[in-house]
């Protein structure tokens, strides 16, 4: 389970920036919370939306979780030797952050223990990483790393020196050590590995296709989009034979190296109630928020079923308010989220904002400031239980709106 994740240096984020899913002590309902002891409140939120005006970087805090899961996923099989860091992308306004590392940090729970683990870079190098755990509470170092200088705390067995003059200067050693199978740096990679997400943007029948080729079709995500009025009733797999114009700039990357080129490729047909008999369509035939929910949903049952985080990016795009809050209520019941599954999602719709299960610690917002990001909870604003929050954040309460659209977007929000 996610408690918090910190980012700074990052597209539009200049300044430390954090999100926290710790719960507050608020007399909101606690129904769908998930019980932590590791934490003050004793409870973590089972969701957070984040609200923001176009361009307010809100869509950059969920890059850059995923950008973090990369790195930590990739910087050892996809960072050349003198290649630099794959994925860094600084802040750009100013020439300060260009040379400034990018720092990325998450809390979580592992095996009933509070971790930290987080990493600094350079376009580069990683001049900076590190591995915390809380066990019964004390903070303990498992390890630290100071440019090319690496520190191991007792508490970590296995082969570390060997593996640190392994780890390249664009590589992470959490990496490094996992795919030389190190034993608990492999269950804390294995953390990320597990994190689901979908990056935002009108999903195209060949990328959902492409998403989804190798994945049967879960019978709940069938019911929820039967329930949500889309028509869909079954699907099916077709596998054809690719053509020999797609199958000839393959055969060019084979000849280089990259993996043989299939023969074979599989793409997957809705099937709609005929007055006869099903019919099957292709997913270009189908509406944009049909193809969005297909795959958010594929993912969402995936974590639900894990206990892992999933991360989106335009949770609502082209979605009924309804789904919407169908898909949010999933994770914040304990009845369907039982192994307390957490969501990360950035939206638009502010009909979410009433919404009988959202509590007030789990409404955020992104805004810009001299072109960078920062980030705030609600919380932060004097509010009240019952308040109609819909309407305070039409009205420019909270901030977080377009300043030019409407004459009372100048009003800054009010401090708790």
């Amino acid at each position: 389970m996610l408690l918090r994740f910190v980012v700074a240096n990052h597209l539009s984020i200049r300044d430390r920036q954090e999100l926290s899913l710790v719960a507050s002590a608020l007399s909101d309902a606690e129904d769908g919370l998930i019980e932590c002891p590791a934490v003050s409140s004793g409870f973590v939120l089972p969701a957070i939306v984040i609200y923001g005006a176009n361009a307010s970087g809100k869509s950059n805090i969920v890059d850059a979780i995923h950008t973090m899961r990369h790195m930590v996923l990739s910087s050892q099989d996809l960072g050349k030797p003198g290649a630099g860091v794959v994925d860094r992308q600084h802040f750009r306004l100013d020439a300060a952050s260009t040379a400034a590392p990018s720092h990325f940090e998450m809390d979580f729970m592992l095996e009933g223990v509070r971790h930290n683990y987080g990493f600094e870079a350079t376009d580069k190098e990683f001049v900076g990483e590190w591995l915390l755990d809380y066990p019964s509470g004390r903070r303990r170092m498992l390890f630290e790393r100071d440019g090319g200088e690496f520190h191991f705390g007792r508490a970590l067995k296995g082969r570390n020196r060997i593996l640190a003059d392994l780890t390249r200067e664009n590589s992470l050693f959490l990496s490094a050590a996992a795919q030389h199978g190190h034993d608990k740096l492999t269950s804390v990679f294995s953390y990320f590995r597990n994190m689901n997400g979908v990056m935002g943007g009108t999903i195209s029948r060949r990328r959902a296709s492409a998403l989804l080729a190798n994945d049967e079709l879960d019978q709940r995500v069938l019911d929820f989009l039967g329930n949500a009025d889309t028509g869909v009733v079954s699907y099916r797999k077709v596998v054809e034979e690719l053509q020999e114009s797609d199958r000839e700039p393959m055969t060019r990357l084979s000849a280089l190296g990259v993996d043989t080129p299939p023969e074979r490729r599989s793409r997957i047909e809705l099937a709609h109630r005929g007055s006869e008999q099903d019919v099957y369509f292709e997913l270009e035939r189908e509406s944009a928020g049909t193809r969005h929910l297909l795959l958010i949903l594929t993912r969402l049952f995936e974590s639900l079923d894990s206990g892992s985080p999933l991360v989106v990016d335009e949770l609502d795009l082209s979605l009924h308010t309804e789904a919407s809050l169908a898909l949010l209520s999933l994770f914040c019941a304990q009845s369907t989220n039982p192994s307390g599954a957490q969501l990360i999602a950035t939206v638009h719709d502010t009909n979410l904002l009433v919404a009988p299960m959202l509590r007030r610690d789990q409404v955020w917002f992104a805004e810009k400031e001299e072109g960078a990001t920062r980030t705030y909870p609600l919380t932060d604003i004097r509010t009240r239980k019952g308040d109609n929050l819909e309407r305070g954040y039409l009205q420019h309460r909270y901030g977080a709106t377009p300043r030019r659209l409407g004459a009372a977007s100048s009003a800054s929000p009010q401090p708790a």
